[in-house]
């Protein structure tokens, strides 16, 4: 399956293929909320979850206190913008 261009906005994306561009990064999906995935790496772990209007980043104990950090960012960002902010951790 082939993505479309980096610059194209997350909502011109079918569903397929954004689960298949989170796959490509490292997530996993979660087997019971299928609209959830995870990933880790060596500096933080995060929940990244494909709600209706937004896609939602929790990083898992990355604050200060180790309070999960939450970020949101619409489906009309571009797929490298929402790339770049996601996966360079909180």
């Amino acid at each position: 399956m082939e993505l479309p261009q980096s610059d194209t906005p997350l909502y011109n994306h079918s569903l397929p293929t954004i689960e298949q561009w989170l796959s490509d990064r490292g997530c996993r999906q979660d087997r019971e909320n299928l609209h959830c995935w995870y990933i880790e790496k060596p500096a933080w772990k995060a929940e990244i979850c494909l709600d209706i209007e937004e896609l939602v980043v929790c990083y898992l104990e990355a604050g200060e206190g180790e309070q999960d950090i939450n970020r949101s960012f619409k489906y009309s960002l571009s797929r490298q913008d929402i790339e770049d902010a996601v996966f360079s951790g909180p």
